[in-house]
């Protein structure tokens, strides 16, 4: 009968697939970067939609709700995220960008990550000063702290605020990931692409 240490080196090879590429990023990191982004698409677009139901009413309820869950959901994944940092080192930039670059690059990824954290968590103070459900896929998650009209209010007017931002950011994101692509023409992008980066190449 095969032993515990038998199946060893099949996990090492397993791990080992999962390590960065010297041109790209492991397939986790990317899957979980790009799971991102949709979610956040689909946080937005719940909200930003809303509208279109009367207040009140069980559609514009249920968006809410989603809007709730996918960004608890991204709360999440900003530690896996933080974690797959931690194991797999970045695949480096080439042609190798100046100091400046590097240093604003690593300002804006400072920035985001606080972004992905600071949103769902001041969502959820939100609904916990109001005394309201936290759900979450089935759950229903423990209040931070306990009911305050007045903190509720504060909460989410700075939770607006950031959303707003955050617009911004994104699109700076997005913006500078094309500017790396299209005219200093290095594998910025093409580091995170998915598939094979086929795509991102072939500009």
């Amino acid at each position: 009968m095969p032993g515990f240490s038998d199946g060893l080196p099949i996990v090492n090879r397993g791990f080992k697939n999962m390590e960065n590429r010297p041109d790209r990023y492991n397939k986790l990191s990317i899957g979980a970067h790009w799971l991102t982004f949709a979610l956040l698409v689909a946080v937005y677009a719940l909200m930003e939609l809303r509208g279109i139901f009367p207040k009140d009413s069980p559609p514009r309820d249920l968006m809410k709700t989603w809007h709730y869950m996918l960004g608890l959901t991204v709360f999440c994944i900003v530690f896996a995220r933080l974690a797959l940092r931690l194991v797999f080192r970045a695949p480096p930039i080439t042609p190798e960008p100046s100091v400046l670059m590097k240093r604003l690059a690593g300002a804006m990824h400072v920035v985001l990550y606080a972004f992905l954290f600071a949103m769902p968590l001041l969502g959820w103070l939100t609904l916990s000063v109001k005394a309201q459900a936290i759900p979450f896929f089935g759950l229903h998650l423990p209040p931070l702290t306990g009911p305050d009209k007045t903190l509720g209010a504060d909460i989410k007017e700075i939770h607006e605020t950031i959303g707003t931002i955050g617009y911004y950011l994104i699109g700076l994101h997005v913006a500078a990931a094309l500017f790396h692509h299209y005219f200093i023409r290095d594998n910025t992008l093409s580091r995170m692409w998915p598939g094979r980066g086929r795509g991102a190449r072939a500009g």
